[in-house]
């Protein structure tokens, strides 16, 4: 009768069915969308794979699954003829496991695919999904799967819903009512979990370069492909940490236990975790049922690159697979779990790129698992791209963090070659110059195959404002010049001991292209990561026949009296007796007392010799100041 309230617990008895009867409703050349991830029904995934040979020509739509369900085992001969999977996917499809059925992988953004569905461009006419028991008023909950579940079911003609006492009831945009299923077979099994990722050998250094570029107070999303144990302990030490992210995983739970994820200062949805899914242990999914600190939205509202844009110093971590010398990236799904995130990794790239304060961050490992391959390649030939180098702003290895945001192909080039593995940065470089990358005036100097020293970084506040003291790499080579130019003329004779006023790159060459061991450069920088200003200097130049080291300096004219050059100097003592070498000499006019008094505060014993108007300066390491 029309007008008539429904009462939902009636409806609920009319429409329960056993797994075979639901299936069996499916009718030949339909759409079937399955629900995603971990979320996946499986009782009705199987029994779909069973009666597969009453249909013909199903497509069935689901974002890239774990690979473990019966319909990704069956056979090429019986899955052709009965139905394709059609895989939102936005990775390359490189992996064997992947390439044997790219040809019906829809590389879409994740953020699109609903509207995808609730437009009709690809009308749903049945969705298999998987929900929570119905609470007192009829809501059921998608559980650890929203993401574009909620639009499959919304759009579908035959909505069948699998209700799983296991799965949590999770907040949010989460809800779908008895009244708008159609089907309901009632099945309760364990969820699909996942266990904790091997970690790479280079995970430690690459979390360790990555969680320096992460403030206080910062949102993250973190893709489920990056280092992730060695990640969250790096995080652990930072404070008042957001999340706005695709899933939520055993990691994020840690770090929210451990109160390093407060949600206090994300400027948008503050308090509240958010996210479309979950991937992890029961444990995990425990963690968030019913938890109010915790909302799980569909993906075209947490991947929406405005919503993203709208957190403070949102930061998207993410994994790449291969790069290339421009800053091209691919992007695939790991061998042990195809859940990286990759459909929403440009969603994520240019929300943050959007938000005020923020930052992407790519982790690449410098070699392929087997350390036969760099992962760095002159150019990316044969894999499609998934994110533009017009996107990319901070890549990180194991062996360091470029930026390569505003820079030209040359300066991409140095800054890619700078964090490959050692063992391949001679090709690389040689491979940049014929693709005409590089100037052919580049020379390969001793730096290239150098390993940057990243214990050696010490963060100090001078004046209120933080100063990094680090050393030197290929691509400080503009700023160091800059820093020469911008020097007042007494400052540059004292640094040089004669006038100068061209400061090319073959001239500097020896201050920014160092080994770490026979010539060494310390710089202080201010500012960002990628775009900093060196505001002092110092470096020491090996002399083998004496096994004495030349050291000279120098202090912006804003800088000067701060004990920036103290600090310097200390450091390039301490790295210099490390790696054997007997002490230091300066060359320096007999008024420059700045001078004489940096040297006089090493612990050693300072000698002098005047010969014309140049004062030798020399502090021998086997001469303490103090006898022990």
């Amino acid at each position: 009768m029309k007008g008539k309230t429904i009462y939902w617990p009636d409806q609920y008895l009319n429409k329960r069915r056993s797994a075979r009867e639901a299936i069996s409703m499916i009718k030949r050349g339909q759409r079937v969308f399955t629900g995603s991830f971990c979320g996946e029904p499986q009782t009705l995934i199987k029994e779909l794979a069973s009666q597969s040979c009453n249909f013909t020509d199903l497509e069935i739509v689901r974002v890239l699954s774990l690979g473990t369900d019966p319909l990704t085992f069956m056979p090429d001969e019986t899955a052709s003829r009965c139905f394709n999977i059609r895989s939102f996917y936005l990775g390359s499809a490189k992996p064997r496991s992947l390439s044997q059925n790219k040809r019906f992988i829809t590389p879409i953004n994740l953020s699109a695919v609903p509207r995808l569905f609730k437009s009709g461009q690809l009308p749903i006419h049945v969705a298999l999904i998987q929900v929570s028991e119905p609470d007192d008023f009829g809501w059921m909950s998608l559980g650890i799967s929203v993401d574009v579940t909620l639009a499959g079911a919304e759009s579908a003609d035959l909505v069948i819903a699998q209700i799983n006492p296991r799965m949590p009831r999770v907040l949010g945009r989460s809800f779908i009512h008895v009244n708008d299923v159609d089907i309901i077979v009632e099945q309760e099994e364990a969820l699909l979990t996942i266990g904790r990722p091997p970690e790479l050998e280079s995970a430690q250094l690459i979390a360790q370069h990555a969680t320096k570029l992460i403030e206080d107070g910062s949102t993250l999303q973190i893709s489920l492909g990056t280092a992730h144990q060695a990640l969250i302990m790096g995080l652990s030490e930072k404070n008042d940490l957001g999340l706005h992210t695709q899933f939520l995983s055993d990691g994020i739970m840690k770090l929210f236990s451990m109160g390093v994820i407060t949600n206090r200062k994300k400027g948008f949805n503050e308090g509240k975790l958010v996210a479309s899914g979950a991937i992890g242990s029961t444990t995990l999914y425990e963690f968030i049922d019913d938890n109010p600190g915790i909302e799980f939205h569909p993906s075209d509202y947490v991947n929406d690159p405005m919503i993203i844009a709208r957190h403070n110093k949102m930061v998207a971590l993410n994994v790449a697979m291969a790069m290339d010398l421009t800053g091209q990236v691919a992007a695939d799904a790991l061998p042990y779990n195809h859940f990286t995130g990759v459909s929403g990794l440009m969603d994520f790239v240019r929300g943050a790129s959007q938000s005020p304060g923020g930052k992407n961050i790519l982790m690449l490992p410098s070699t392929t698992l087997d350390g036969k391959s760099s992962r760095i390649a002159p150019l990316l030939e044969n894999i499609p791209v998934v994110m533009p180098r017009g996107d990319v702003q901070y890549v990180v290895t194991e062996y360091g963090v470029v930026n390569l945001f505003g820079k030209s192909l040359q300066e991409r080039a140095i800054a890619m070659i700078s964090i490959a593995h050692p063992d391949f940065r001679d090709e690389l470089f040689y491979k940049s110059k014929e693709l005409g990358l590089l100037g052919a005036e580049r020379t390969l100097a001793d730096t290239i195959r150098s390993v940057y020293p990243v214990k050696i970084e010490e963060t100090r506040v001078v004046d209120g404002r933080k100063v990094l003291f680090r050393p030197a790499r290929l691509t400080d080579e503009r700023s160091i010049q800059e820093h020469f130019y911008n020097l007042d003329k007494k400052d540059v004779v004292r640094r040089f001991m004669h006038e100068k006023t061209s400061f090319v790159s073959e001239d500097v060459a020896e201050v920014f292209q160092v080994d770490y061991i026979n010539n060494m450069t310390i710089v202080a920088v201010i500012g960002d990561p990628g775009f900093e200003k060196i505001i002092a200097l110092g470096g020491y130049l090996l002399d083998p026949a004496s096994n004495m080291a030349e050291v000279a300096y120098s202090v912006d004219k804003r800088w000067q009296g701060k004990g920036l050059s103290t600090l310097i100097n200390e450091k390039l003592a301490q790295i210099a007796r490390e790696h054997g070498i007997s002490g230091l000499v300066a060359y320096t006019e007999p008024s420059n007392r700045r001078m004489i008094r940096l040297f006089e505060k090493l612990p050693y014993k300072i000698s002098s010799s005047l010969s014309g108007d140049a004062l030798t300066l020399t502090a021998r390491f086997d001469e303490p100041l103090h006898d022990s």
